[in-house]
């Protein structure tokens, strides 16, 4: 099974968002957004607890109004995870969010500029051990950078120096930062150049990623380009869609990089080929249903051949390679069990949540005796009935060689 290297982080300073650690070589974190009313308790409550659920560590709630920060005051005491208050233009919002008992402050210095509000909001957080976050965005700059600068990553980079300024005046340091962007490419280069200027933690995101999937591939793009060159403590996908997808969408991503550990299912399947017997899109759409809402740590194949499958997917923990009407089912590569082809995906689950019950040794231990030499045997016909290049690959190839040794025109 094949063990990837750590990522080496960059180092960082810490901060407390209530009891979750950002920075300073604590896990990555996953944060979303309600896009609920904060004055609607209950219906944010519920989001929020949602949100929990798939996977997010912190939830940021809007304050927009003195009915949204009465909301964060019965909201904050009832919330399973800590909760982020989100200030625009008015830094009086941001006192009443702390005197509601936020655990962290979102501040954008593009719309709150006068800087005695900023030093004001920056000593209360100080006194009561509140970090902020500040939150530089591509598309609100200050004017006045942006004329200066452009809309570049030296202007976020500066957006975000601006305001930390303010708050070393007033001797307040409890600080993580954002400097995101719509444009992955302007959003990458404006976190190496911040991670190269402070030491403070990273906030990451493509700002306006817009509905998936595409969202989902642009907010990747940027988040784990950094991330494998050990850029960013905390990140979030900022979707236009169900914050749950957000906060999936975070949580898989770190576990596939191995920045989190598994909580769920990683299924992985053969996108299919001249060998594939069965539907395999919809095999492993009917796994994904059956399995996922399971809450199992595991990672399991579906793939569309029993020639191949179980040799290409044996670093997964189960998996099913289908053939000649029947499933093979295999752990860690080793075929433990032959089963119709309409019971293969029961099968997954059953031995699914038997590895999760009882681990991969006893898994192994309860194989069953001759299904190794029926898998053999079905795995030889195919290749009687197919030959040994269902693809033409050698043919090709011979075909390649051939045009390469003929004479320049």
């Amino acid at each position: 099974m094949y063990t990837p290297g750590r990522i080496e982080r960059r180092s960082t300073s810490q901060v407390m968002v209530g009891d979750v650690a950002v920075g300073g070589g604590s896990d990555i974190t996953v944060q979303s957004m309600t896009t609920t009313k904060t004055a609607d308790v209950d219906g944010t409550l519920a989001q929020i607890y949602a949100l929990a659920g798939a996977g997010a560590d912190i939830v940021r709630c809007t304050c927009n109004d003195m009915a949204a920060a009465v909301g964060l005051a019965e909201i904050i005491p009832r919330s399973p995870v800590p909760i982020v208050a989100d200030i625009h233009f008015q830094y009086k919002l941001a006192l009443a969010a702390l005197d509601a008992g936020v655990h962290c402050l979102r501040l954008n210095p593009g719309n709150i500029r006068k800087p005695e509000a900023i030093k004001t909001v920056a000593a209360e957080a100080k006194d009561r051990g509140v970090p902020i976050r500040i939150g530089v965005n591509g598309g609100s700059l200050d004017p006045d950078i942006e004329r200066k600068y452009g809309l570049t990553a030296v202007a976020l980079v500066e957006s975000a120096k601006r305001e930390l300024d303010y708050f070393e005046q007033v001797g307040f340091d409890d600080v993580k930062i954002s400097v995101k962007a719509s444009d992955v490419r302007l959003m990458v280069e404006s976190y190496r150049l911040l991670s190269e200027t402070v030491d403070y933690p990273l906030h990451l995101g493509v700002t306006e990623a817009g509905p998936p999937p595409a969202g989902i591939l642009k907010a990747t793009a940027g988040i784990a380009t950094l991330l494998n060159e050990g850029i960013g403590d905390t990140i979030r996908y900022s979707l236009t869609a169900d914050p749950v997808t957000e906060a999936k969408a975070g949580r898989q991503l770190l576990e596939a990089l191995g920045l989190r550990e598994r909580t769920g299912l990683d299924l992985i399947a053969c996108p299919s080929c001249g060998r594939a017997e069965v539907d395999v899109i919809k095999v492993a759409a009917d796994a994904q249903a059956a399995l996922e809402d399971l809450g199992l740590a595991v990672q399991v194949a579906v793939m569309g051949c029993v020639v191949n499958g179980p040799g290409e997917a044996k670093g997964a923990d189960l998996g099913i390679a289908a053939g000649r009407k029947r499933g093979h089912l295999f752990v860690r590569g080793e075929v433990v069990k032959v089963v119709p082809e309409d019971e293969m995906v029961d099968a997954l689950v059953e031995w699914a949540k038997k590895i999760s019950a009882e681990g991969i040794d006893v898994a192994l231990a309860d194989k069953d005796e001759g299904a190794a030499a029926m898998a053999e045997a079905d795995r030889r016909a195919v290749i009687d009935d197919q030959g040994d290049d269902v693809n033409n690959s050698a043919q090709l190839v011979e075909l390649i060689r051939k045009r390469a040794q003929r004479p320049s025109l």
